[in-house]
């Protein structure tokens, strides 16, 4: 990583330490520039090649990062992501949407994390149909685009019949949901693929694919009704 993003990094965590040391922003408000600061250092250090030191402390992971930060990243939130595959994706990616009213818990993660997931899918769509009605794309393309359409639109669908699961307490549902995903999130990426282009989706889907492993994990094998 260049010098100048450690730089900028620490500066960031220097601003942080100012605002929270003396009051803390509630979990879910993730509007505040100290939550902003987390997610900024969270990407850097997940991106670092190397531990780097700041205030006499030398910082080798995510987690020793996390451990100096007063109040940033709830405990509970810390280990609830630590037993996904992607805990850096779990932890940014639920913080806007956690209900500061609820427990830190893994059924609050999971729809924090649902939620999160619609949001993402409903991105990808938005930039997915805006290629497809552009008129510079290549008429060979928007075939292709349509598939990616259809996966946002059935994980969305999935979405909400796994909220749904989640008020009924039907964990099978909510398994059969949340894993159908796993597959429909490939659906756009493998139609590219087949036609030997790159996916201009290739980077959304990445982090849909993360959260979507992430929700699978927390609900299968944390959530208990």
């Amino acid at each position: 990583m260049e010098v100048n993003h450690f730089i900028l990094a620490l500066i960031s965590l220097s601003c942080l330490f100012s605002v929270s040391a003396n009051a803390p922003p509630p979990l879910s408000n993730a509007s505040s520039p100290a939550y902003s600061e987390v997610y900024d250092m969270i990407e850097v250090m997940s991106e670092s090649p190397s531990p780097f030191a700041f205030d006499g402390t030398t910082l080798e992971s995510i987690d020793d990062l996390l451990s100096i930060l007063p109040g940033g990243v709830n405990p509970a939130l810390q280990q609830i992501c630590g037993n996904t595959d992607h805990p850096v994706e779990c932890i940014i990616t639920t913080m806007p949407f956690l209900d500061e009213n609820a427990p830190i818990e893994p059924l609050s993660v999971l729809k924090a994390g649902i939620k999160a997931m619609d949001n993402q899918t409903k991105d990808a769509l938005a930039k997915v149909t805006k290629l497809s009605m552009d008129p510079t794309t290549p008429k060979t393309i928007v075939p292709i685009l349509q598939t990616c359409i259809d996966v946002y639109n059935s994980i969305l669908n999935s979405d909400q019949k796994s909220l749904e699961a989640i008020s009924n307490h039907n964990l099978v549902q909510l398994s059969t949901e949340l894993g159908a995903n796993v597959e429909n999130v490939l659906g756009c990426d493998n139609a590219f693929k087949q036609a030997k282009l790159e996916s201009p989706m290739k980077d959304m889907d990445a982090m849909l694919a993360n959260i979507i492993s992430n929700t699978l994990t927390i609900g299968v094998d944390m959530v208990h009704f």
